[in-house]
């Protein structure tokens, strides 16, 4: 009950505030109360038609382009998608990013043209990236990111997943994730310095990038970050039940 009675006061405050807003606007252009007052009426629908009409264009005008049209969604702080590998291997990612405009680092090339870079094919998976605000400053660190993703039952992706991501998503619908870097945590993969490094999707003035970064269990990250991971299926039913309960 008390839930509901929240809900009426809260319609009530944003009705008074449309009806104030209104007045104002009235008394600004020196419109005639009776007017406003014909809004009531049946005729008076087809004005507060157009009012209603011309708000939602106004709204769709300042959503992001492809907003109506997103190729994620996210929940509590957590994008979901999903991508579906072609078998392509490491070599064959490197051409096919840079064909497309992408730049890929010299440490990625190295991570892809490693023998633990495994490709897969016909595989779709279902991922979750949890963004960089769901940990405080100090705890944003590998080992915790990943002890998070263990209570969420999330799994270590194949480290395609990074190309996969790279190529689905323009950097301006990560911006629109409000993201910065998207990073496959993946099974590390060593460069040729022997460091275990990890391949991300970055969004960059200097152009769409794929690049790889060491990773140290206790490696900080930056708020602005998202880490993708596999979806179990108990963890997709989980959140499935949860969206149909909200």
């Amino acid at each position: 009950m008390g839930k509901r009675v929240s809900e009426i006061e809260s319609g009530a405050g944003y009705f008074q505030g449309l009806i104030t807003g209104l007045m104002e606007v009235v008394r600004e252009k020196t419109i005639p109360f009776g007017a406003i007052y014909r809004l009531v009426t049946p005729e008076g629908r087809k004005t507060l038609q157009k009012m209603v009409d011309l708000s939602h264009a106004d709204w769709l005008e300042e959503q992001p382009k492809g907003v109506e049209s997103r190729k994620w969604r996210e929940v509590d702080g957590v994008i979901y998608f999903s991508v579906t590998s072609d078998g392509t291997t490491g070599e064959d990612w490197i051409t096919r990013l840079e064909s497309k405009g992408f730049r890929v680092s010299d440490y990625a090339k190295q991570v892809l043209r490693s023998q633990n870079f495994k490709p897969t094919n016909c595989v779709t998976t279902e991922v979750a990236v949890l963004k960089g605000v769901l940990f405080l400053d100090n705890d944003r660190i590998t080992k915790n990111i990943r002890a998070e993703a263990d209570k969420r039952k999330l799994s270590k992706p194949n480290a395609e997943l990074a190309c996969l991501i790279r190529e689905k998503f323009t950097d301006k619908e990560i911006e629109a994730m409000d993201l910065l870097w998207i990073v496959t945590m993946h099974e590390p993969i060593n460069d040729s310095d022997g460091d275990p490094n990890l391949l991300n999707a970055d969004r960059d003035d200097d152009g769409r990038w794929l690049s790889a970064y060491n990773d140290g269990p206790d490696d900080r990250w930056h708020r602005g970050n998202g880490f993708a991971f596999a979806v179990s299926s108990s963890s997709a039913e989980a959140t499935a039940d949860k969206q149909v309960s909200s």
